[in-house]
């Protein structure tokens, strides 16, 4: 294709084509390959595990009961793990609009049911930056209404808004997790915003997406951009690196942060070098600030950090939050980091003033939690038991 004549429109296409291809014969060269837990490769097909195009392993990060979301779930390979790892109480669908691979993954998901026992694996059809948009409902009322004139251009279009509302592919909130592998760097650049939003949409508060992707580590030039076979092949939309991240901010989400980065590139391109990076993002920010008199304290082991609200958290400090800051310094990813100190005695949500969020760093007076009332004196006792070995007192 001259390269004066291409632009993202084609970028599904070639995409589609590479992939379809890959569905028909085992193409190696289509990303890097990672390694996987080899037990819980035993009960996928071979035909699923030749086909499986990845760079990482996002599966590594699920919990038993999650309900997961795989984006372009190709073959089937990361559902099948996944289900086998959420167990019988968890729920997987993967999403994916290539039609060869989806034919792949619907024939072997009921050998995988019976090789683990249950069945929690579902596939459906979408493009992973519209993920209200039941593709094969669509086909179905293409099948039905052909278009062939303005008027049944218009009706398809009014079809698509009523699917997208009564019959959404992922609904709002509804999932716990959102993986991914190496999938995000073939949507075409004007699609890349709204992706992270319906990351975003599907996910429960208090959810997390795990994505696997390859990254640059500088800007990928424009004729590189302009060539369908490196799109197709990872290279043309590999985020830059720092941009990846700044993406899940942008589309609101924290605790943003790098799980696993390739050391050595996959791929070093006209000096550029393109590796695998799997990063874990966080929903559940947004809200009210309220005052409970709640703090935190920063463990270390730098002196001072400030987290993606603003909030400055000097180590050994009592810092003031509210209750929303305290409820997520309390899970994921930061619990190991902070001591928490809850109020003595608790504050109603009805009288909980709004606390300063915007204002960064506040200190917390120990009084402020125990109540200035508070004046409780206990009997002496020793500081150490007698677990010290020699049975003797610090």
């Amino acid at each position: 294709m001259p390269q004066e004549t291409f632009n993202s429109n084609y970028v599904e296409e070639a995409v589609h084509q590479r992939y379809s291809e890959g569905a028909r014969n085992v193409s190696p060269e289509l990303c890097c390959p990672s390694a996987y837990d080899p037990r819980l490769l035993e009960a996928i097909p071979d035909e699923v595990l030749d086909r499986d195009y990845g760079c990482g392993d996002p599966t590594k990060y699920l919990q038993t009961g999650d309900t997961v979301l795989d984006l372009g779930s190709g073959s089937g390979k990361i559902c099948f793990i996944a289900s086998q790892i959420v167990g019988p109480t968890g729920k997987v669908i993967g999403v994916d609009m290539n039609e060869e691979m989806l034919a792949i993954a619907h024939a072997n998901a009921p050998q995988v049911a019976r090789n683990i026992g249950y069945s929690n694996v579902e596939f459906r059809k979408g493009k992973i930056q519209d993920l209200s948009l039941d593709l094969d409902l669509l086909d179905k009322w293409l099948g039905q209404n052909p278009v062939t004139s303005a008027t049944s251009l218009r009706n398809m279009e009014a079809a698509v808004d009523e699917l997208r509302k009564s019959h959404t592919l992922i609904p709002d909130n509804s999932v716990d997790i959102v993986v991914s592998n190496c999938v995000l760097n073939l949507v075409r650049p004007e699609d890349k915003v709204k992706l992270f939003s319906e990351i975003f949409r599907v996910l429960r508060r208090g959810g997390r997406a795990v994505i696997s992707d390859i990254v640059s580590d500088e800007d990928v030039p424009q004729d590189l951009q302009q060539n369908p076979e490196l799109w197709s092949g990872c290279i043309s939309g590999a985020f830059r690196e720092d941009l990846f991240l700044q993406a899940f901010q942008d589309a609101g989400f924290y605790g943003i942060g790098i799980l696993e980065r390739q050391e050595e590139p996959w791929r070093t391109v006209e000096g550029i070098e393109f590796r695998s990076m799997t990063v874990a993002a966080y929903k559940g920010k947004q809200g009210a600030c309220l005052e409970h008199k709640q703090a935190v304290v920063y463990r270390g082991p730098f002196s001072q950090v400030q987290d993606d609200d603003g909030h400055i958290l000097q180590r050994g400090i009592r810092t003031a939050v509210c209750e929303k800051t305290f409820s997520i310094y309390s899970r994921e990813p930061y619990r190991a980091h902070f001591e928490l100190v809850p109020p003595r005695v608790p504050v109603p949500a009805s009288e909980a003033p709004p606390f300063p969020c915007a204002r960064g760093y506040l200190t917390r007076h120990p009084k402020e939690t125990k109540g200035e009332d508070y004046h409780l004196t206990t009997e002496d006792r020793p500081v150490c038991g007698p677990g010290n070995g020699d049975g003797s007192c610090c």
